[in-house]
């Protein structure tokens, strides 16, 4: 989400004059885009101000022209006013719901007055004035259906910087899809903290599922593959499963974080689901699209978790089976119910377990994408590799798939024989047509 967000403050600016620069050392204006998830990339924002103020002033010393600075995300909505304090610098900040107003504040904060900090904006107001033509290359496009949470995971501070579920109206998405569909867009993936609590406003005025947008979304011209990201357990609905089995178009992938697998861990998080129920979710699933590959997230040394609690959750992963997934270190934010608990795990215990799932993790990993080798797969070509020749793309699966003498289909779609697997991405030969 936040590299559509990034994306969509590059298109309100367009207008202005604006063009991105892949370095900052250059730029009039410079923008963290930002996440509040975990303590240490919050952290690492104020580490990049101090560099950029110090680049601002080593650029007036020489004579050159100053550079505006800009907070945006997550941080910037939990964190505004202490962003602004901690470094002085920092001339705007922008919440995620309110960067539509980019140009004007931009326009405020040149001429030195005015309010400088933009945070409090419902998501209707922000999509509504964003422009309808994006500035996307490529194939692959992400697209923003959903934002905010209504779950309280107790880790989790969605709920306190993207605030209340809200979906967008059907006929919004389907306007942004088409047009992406006109630039070449063959590949959208749908967005949203809880995608698949979608409820847009259809047509008739009732609510539609994801379910029935995806259907929609296939309809259009051009859009051949369709993925979505981030679900929950909870709202993983029949007519959505049912969906997996009967579109084609949507991909046999599927990220469905359950966190841990300990019941009386869940619970201390705040789930709303236990091991059980996302075990029947999953066989649920897989029988209505038996190649589909499941991904998911997972937290390691939450608040209380012991030795038995952990080996749920190894339990559970080698049960499951994942194609891919997550895994972080539980990192306690200020706010939330879960940084108040006690009995926090100790730094090198909960590193211990971090390096045993992600051993168990990697090794599901890499055994999936060797199993695919001998099968003939089609594959998005989406750009050039690094040898001559060499075409990268992605499979059904959302693995790399590098393949010599396709450098001639980017952009297209074409089936190609897995030759090998490796970590993270496969090797293949085209089949000649």
């Amino acid at each position: 989400m936040n590299v559509y967000d990034s994306e969509r403050m590059a298109d309100v600016l367009r207008p202005l004059g604006y063009a991105t620069t892949d370095t900052a050392e250059g730029a009039d204006f410079v923008i963290l885009n930002t996440c509040h998830i975990r303590e240490k990339a919050a952290e690492k924002v104020y580490s990049e101000l101090g560099k950029l103020r110090e680049m601002r002033e080593k650029r007036v010393a020489k004579g050159g022209n100053g550079m505006t600075i800009a907070v945006a995300g997550c941080v910037a909505q939990a964190e505004g006013e202490e962003i602004m304090r901690r470094q002085p610098a920092v001339d705007l900040v922008v919440g995620p719901q309110a960067y539509h107003q980019l140009p004007e504040l931009l326009t405020r904060t040149a001429r030195a007055r005015g309010e400088r900090i933009g945070a409090d904006f419902a998501p209707n107001e922000k999509f509504d004035a964003l422009p309808v033509t994006r500035g996307t290359e490529g194939v692959t496009a992400f697209l923003t259906v959903q934002e905010g949470c209504d779950k309280f995971c107790t880790f989790c501070v969605v709920p306190y910087t993207r605030g209340a579920e809200w979906s967008r109206p059907v006929k919004a998405v389907l306007e942004e899809a088409r047009a992406l569909a006109g630039r070449g867009v063959r590949e959208i993936t749908l967005l949203g903290q809880n995608v698949n609590a979608y409820d847009g406003e259809g047509p008739d005025g009732k609510p539609f599922t994801l379910a029935k947008l995806a259907y929609a979304l296939a309809e259009i011209e051009g859009i051949d593959r369709i993925r979505y990201t981030t679900s929950h357990p909870n709202d993983m609905s029949d007519d959505l499963i049912a969906a997996h089995a009967d579109l084609q178009t949507l991909m046999p992938y599927l990220h469905l974080p359950v966190q841990a697998g300990s019941d009386r861990i869940l619970r201390l998080m705040n789930r709303k689901h236990g091991r059980q129920k996302y075990f029947d979710l999953i066989d649920r699933i897989r029988e209505a699209r038996p190649d589909i590959a499941i991904s998911g997230d997972f937290i390691v040394g939450f608040p209380g978790e012991n030795d038995r609690d952990f080996e749920d959750t190894l339990d559970l992963v080698r049960r499951v089976n994942y194609a891919s997934a997550f895994s972080f270190i539980y990192s306690p934010r200020p706010g939330t119910p879960a940084a108040t608990m006690a009995a926090h795990v100790p730094e090198e215990v909960a590193k211990e377990r971090l390096y045993a799932l992600q051993a168990l993790l990697s090794e599901q990993q890499v055994a999936f994408n060797q199993s695919l080798a001998g099968r003939v797969l089609p594959v998005l070509f989406e750009k050039k590799g690094r040898h001559d020749q060499q075409a990268i793309g992605r499979s059904p699966y959302l693995q790399s798939v590098h393949v010599e003498g396709g450098d001639h289909l980017i952009g297209q779609i074409a089936n190609v024989e897995i030759l090998s697997g490796k970590q993270n991405s496969l090797s293949g030969k085209l089949i000649q047509s």
